[in-house]
């Protein structure tokens, strides 16, 4: 049995050194490959068009959502961590074989509804920067996502810096703007005051939450975090995941940070004025140039193509998580890109409209956040699962929560899209 005064592998030692930068950083870098995925090419679209519409109505919705995804993703990290497995691997091994090729099918879809956000935001970005035709630019951005996914061959932490590069850029982009943008702060504090205004809000609010708890990155991230660092029994275990729980606030910070700043830059730079278009990627591209100027719809092109290909690069590596865990099979890299492509190469060429496709891929990962969710809960309460990582009564309770609030928000669309 290792007790507090056993000795610590070389890994945590750095991380528990009097240098605090250089033991906090080796401890950091799981949550911000979580966190691309939280500020993809559908979060441009559906926080966007929410801002266009609604002004700051659905500021509540994505901070509600900000907060629900940091306890998500801090269970996910936990449960990696402890159990030395991946979600879907611990599906396989605790679920009935048919409820696990159920879920294995319906994550598999997710997966494809999440590439088809990315490719197709990468693609639009492509055209706005460069004029490059809709249909190439998906190929593009599908074919250079593989260069960020060779950096997997060097091991976690070169991939993990890649990733984490990006989201700096995006986030750097996005604070310029709303520098520039300047919102009414009073405005976007009533904004949190929860309140909907119709069906196409409540949509919104749907797709809002879909594009921000992502059920694909809750697959991910579970598959990052085991044998991550080498641990030796509980006391070093609870280390690693104090380290874990520090990542994922800082990462979903800043997302959650990028997010509120695109709606917020749409709802003052569009809502209730003239400009037509505010609704769609190409019409927030256009309002930007004219409201804030050139560099403005510049940098918000530039951030959309970066998170088309990191975002895209996160969902691929997802597909193979999935792929592994619940059926324990894998096939080649290059043929689950094509495979995946496909839908979004699909929707480009029969002329669908980017943004509305966007925004209905969203609502899809919507409903695909229960079936992630709930294996989550259920594991993490377990203790002869957990160990001393188990939940506490109160994060359970906070987990229940969130996963009711998901299962009656999608029931209620349903309903209302029905009538």
């Amino acid at each position: 049995m290792v007790t507090n005064d056993s000795p610590v592998v070389p890994p945590l030692r750095t991380a528990r050194a009097p240098r605090p930068v250089r033991g906090r950083l080796i401890l950091l870098g799981p949550a911000f490959v979580a966190a691309v995925a939280y500020v993809d090419p559908g979060n441009f679209a559906t926080n966007s068009t929410a801002g266009a519409r609604y002004g700051y109505l659905l500021v509540w919705v994505v901070v509600a959502a900000n907060l629900a995804a940091m306890l998500v993703q801090t269970l996910t990290a936990k449960l990696g961590l402890a159990t030395g497995r991946s979600l879907p691997e611990l599906c396989r091994e605790h679920l009935p074989r048919p409820l696990n090729r159920f879920m294995w099918a319906q994550a598999e879809l997710v997966a494809m509804a999440t590439d088809l956000a990315e490719v197709i935001g990468g693609a639009v970005a492509l055209y706005l920067l460069f004029g490059v035709p809709l249909l190439p630019g998906g190929l593009i951005v599908g074919t250079a996502s593989f260069a960020i996914l060779a950096l997997r061959s060097r091991g976690f932490r070169p991939f993990e810096i890649a990733i984490a590069v990006l989201l700096g850029v995006i986030v750097l982009a996005f604070a310029v703007n709303l520098v520039t943008a300047q919102p009414d702060v009073s405005d976007a504090a009533a904004g949190l005051l929860p309140r909907m205004q119709g069906t196409d809000s409540m949509l919104l609010a749907a797709g809002i939450l879909g594009a921000t708890v992502m059920p694909h990155v809750i697959y991910v991230h579970s598959a990052l975090t085991p044998n991550r660092l080498p641990t030796e029994g509980e006391a070093q275990r609870r280390v690693v995941a104090k380290g874990l729980r520090v990542d994922v606030l800082i990462a979903l910070g800043v997302a959650g940070a990028v997010n509120l700043a695109m709606l917020l830059v749409a709802a003052s730079s569009f809502h209730g004025t003239s400009i037509p278009g505010t609704d769609t990627l190409e019409g927030v591209h256009a309002g930007l140039a004219t409201t804030l100027g050139t560099a403005a719809a510049v940098g918000f092109a530039v951030a959309l193509l970066l998170s088309g290909l990191a975002s895209t690069s996160v969902g691929t590596y997802a597909g193979e998580v999935i792929m592994q865990g619940f059926l324990r099979r894998r096939i080649p890299l290059l043929i689950r890109r094509m495979i995946t492509l496909l839908p979004a190469l699909a929707v480009l060429a029969i002329g669908v409209d980017p943004t509305r496709a966007l925004v209905l891929s969203q609502v899809v990962l919507s409903f695909g956040i229960p079936f992630a969710l709930i294996p989550v809960v259920m594991f993490t309460r377990r203790r002869d699962l957990m160990g001393s990582l188990v939940n506490r009564r109160a994060t359970t309770a906070a987990a229940v929560a969130i996963t009711a609030f998901v299962v009656a928000l999608n029931a209620f669309l349903l309903w209302q899209l029905a009538a």
